[in-house]
């Protein structure tokens, strides 16, 4: 029965990651990124990748990934529970060894040459399948250098740039590009330089954080003295 219990356990759990697998590809992700990330979250491994930061950035798949690592943890405990018994009732030698020859001759199959250059080749074609910049982490994309930045800059009461366009505000030579106004519901991007500011608009700006000072240091430092009064008020 213990045996039984834990095929139909290991049962259960493969077909967890699948319907995570296809909830995480109906957000967007790529099936190939969607199931390294979903196995990864349930065994709880912690993979520090670069496409992790596409779970995180995610709403819906940060609520999918909470209920991977807890019904991980807890599988992980019953899987430990139900071999634990199975090898208590008695030492299952003959079955052991069984599971080791398997192994070996796993091994010694996978180390013929032919076999290895077979499996070198389909290796090696996987690794030059290019993937949509849709699939890779913003980071990945857009950050060149170190001080390479995108932020969103509201525009308070009182900002110098009230009225103003921001082709007459960013000039040539910076180091600086923008990406669209957000204006209430509106998105301005196609005339996002020749649009006159107002007050509560919304910048979203891509480039150089010395750039960014130098033509927008008000509301830089608007956006820092907000930030340290958040600090200050959660300690």
């Amino acid at each position: 029965m213990g045996f039984l219990f834990t095929l139909l356990y290991f049962a259960i759990i493969g077909i967890v990651i699948e319907i995570n697998v296809l909830l995480f590809t109906l957000t967007g992700l790529k099936k190939e990124i969607a199931r390294f990330q979903v196995i990864s979250m349930f065994t709880a491994t912690g993979f520090t990748t670069g496409e992790s930061e596409l779970i995180l950035e995610h709403p819906v798949r940060r609520r999918l990934s909470t209920f991977l690592i807890l019904f991980g943890v807890f599988s992980l405990a019953v899987i430990i529970s139900s071999i634990s018994n199975i090898l208590s009732d008695e030492f299952r030698s003959i079955e052991l060894g069984i599971i080791i020859l398997v192994l070996i001759s796993l091994y010694l199959i996978l180390s013929i040459p032919k076999l290895k250059k077979y499996m070198r080749h389909t290796f090696e074609s996987h690794m030059q399948k290019s993937y949509n910049l849709a699939d890779l982490p913003l980071r990945d994309v857009m950050y060149f250098e170190e001080d390479d930045v995108i932020v969103e800059l509201p525009i308070h009461k009182g900002s110098k740039i009230m009225g103003k366009q921001l082709k007459d505000v960013i000039q040539v030579e910076d180091d600086l590009l923008v990406l669209f106004i957000k204006r209430g519901d509106v998105t301005v991007r196609r005339d996002s330089y020749t649009t006159e500011i107002q007050e509560g608009d919304m910048l979203f700006l891509y480039g150089h954080q010395r750039s960014l000072q130098e033509r927008f240091s008000e509301e830089m430092e608007e956006i820092k003295s907000k930030k340290d009064v958040e600090n200050w008020n959660e300690k």
